[in-house]
């Protein structure tokens, strides 16, 4: 496969086609745990390490798999890889793990996995069933990331606040305090404020969208008139 088709993938995976902004799957998790930057990029990077794994695995398997069953099939996989997830989180990151409670094995009903393991995995080689396992995972992070940092910085006026759940002992400092004196923003924190802002970030990306195709647009408008301007000249100098 070239190097275009990755491109294309990724930027599905990452941008265009993003799992939380534009399909909004997973938001069971994307609103329950996106109140630090903390639990939102572990979640998600447990989340990119499942849709990595299942989907390779799937297109492995693909054609192995009678198509009455494979739903099943693609099921357990991912309950397999959220298992095996969980037991490492548990024994490595055990104080995150006590924090995202249930919502680690609950990656396994996020519809986000299932629906590219059925939509895309089982479809194409393992190259590609990888490259947009890792993007689509990446994209999510991404989003619950943002999310988690607009809400932490609302709410408690820090980013990267207990840092040291991820990252160990050394990681305590990196907090970064936004405000002196800040007294804190219940609603950010609170489930209500996790719809304000996921409405917001959407909104910022939807924004973004129209931008840059009203740029596109204007690009191409262009295009005629200089076309039009450069075929007078070369007549003339004939």
């Amino acid at each position: 496969m070239d190097l275009a088709a990755y491109r294309k993938i990724a930027y599905e995976g990452l941008w265009k086609n993003n799992q939380a902004l534009v399909a909004l799957l997973g938001l069971c998790p994307l609103l329950a745990v996106s109140n630090s930057v903390v639990n939102a990029l572990g979640l998600g990077l447990a989340t990119t390490m499942a849709l990595l794994l299942s989907n390779t695995i799937v297109s492995v398997v693909r054609r192995l798999i009678p198509g009455e069953i494979r739903l099943p099939v693609f099921v357990l996989v991912i309950a397999s890889i959220v298992t095996v997830i969980e037991l490492l989180m548990n024994a490595y990151f055990h104080d995150l793990y006590k924090i995202l409670g249930i919502f680690i094995p609950l990656i396994v009903t996020n519809c986000a996995i299932l629906g590219r393991a059925e939509a895309f995995a089982s479809r194409n080689g393992v190259d590609r069933a990888a490259v947009d396992g890792l993007f689509m995972g990446l994209g999510f992070t991404l989003a619950l990331v943002a999310l988690g940092a607009l809400r932490e910085a609302v709410g408690t006026g820090t980013l990267l606040a207990h840092a040291e759940l991820m990252f160990g002992a050394n990681a305590r400092t990196w907090t970064i305090r936004l405000f002196d004196d800040y007294g804190g923003f219940l609603l950010a924190v609170l489930p209500p404020g996790a719809f304000i802002g996921l409405g917001l970030v959407v909104a910022g990306k939807n924004v973004l969208d129209a931008r840059a195709a009203r740029r596109a647009e204007e690009a191409a408008r262009s295009k005629p008139i200089a076309s039009a301007v450069l075929v007078p000249a070369a007549l003339e100098r004939r």
